[in-house]
């Protein structure tokens, strides 16, 4: 069930920051009330659950953001049918993109800020390199950097790991003289921090709940 103060809770989240729901946790009539409270950018992980969700929101001006590890023996069944990709992670992927999307889809690689063995996304030392292959993509529309935090971080160490994420999209800004508006970072138990350090996309899940305000 969705938090019955979902209205002021999002007019909480500043202007600048645009509130990407894990849709993951909720279904077609949760989801529904947060239409009706104008609340419309959606994240998926799994491309299962997105494709009756995107038929059902198919007329209701919904913005899809595919936020999970988008595996690519499913990506042509989703490439045309969201609005931005969150976690590039693969020059076969970029390679994909290019070939099946109809026109540019917004993009944000997945970087791994703290290369964790378990988790997806691009090493900082292999970034450079990636983006100049990832810019040659004409059907890519690279909008900035996506990240997860550590598990069970302190306080300290995600200020941290957020800031790095922005140190990372400022040097890639000035090598290759380009703009990457967009940091994807923080979730609803450390987004506050994430908005100190510059994110302009949450994706919050349990914190959209009545269950989670409780």
């Amino acid at each position: 069930m969705i938090r019955k103060d979902i209205k002021s809770f999002a007019k909480s989240i500043p202007n600048d920051v645009k509130l990407v729901v894990a849709s993951k946790y909720y279904d077609v009539d949760d989801l529904s009330v947060l239409v009706e409270e104008g609340i419309k950018d959606f994240g998926e992980n799994r491309v299962d659950s997105f494709l009756p969700k995107y038929e059902y929101f198919k007329t209701m001006g919904v913005c899809w953001h595919f936020i999970g590890h988008l595996q690519r023996n499913k990506a042509k069944k989703v490439l045309n049918k969201i609005d931005y990709l969150h976690s590039l992670d693969s020059l076969e992927l970029a390679k994909m993109i290019n070939e099946v999307r109809e026109k540019k889809l917004p993009t944000l690689i997945e970087v791994s800020v703290n290369e964790e063995e378990n988790k997806n996304g691009v090493k900082i030392a292999q970034l450079d390199e990636f983006v100049q292959e990832v810019l040659k993509y004409p059907k890519i529309d690279l909008k900035g950097l996506m990240m997860m935090a550590i598990d069970g971080s302190t306080e300290e160490s995600l200020h941290h790991q957020f800031a790095k994420l922005r140190e990372v999209r400022d040097h890639l800004e000035k090598k290759f003289q380009i703009k990457l508006p967009e940091l994807s970072m923080g979730m609803s138990h450390d987004y506050k921090i994430a908005i100190e350090e510059g994110a302009t996309m949450i994706r919050l899940g349990h914190i959209i709940s009545e269950e989670y305000k409780n």
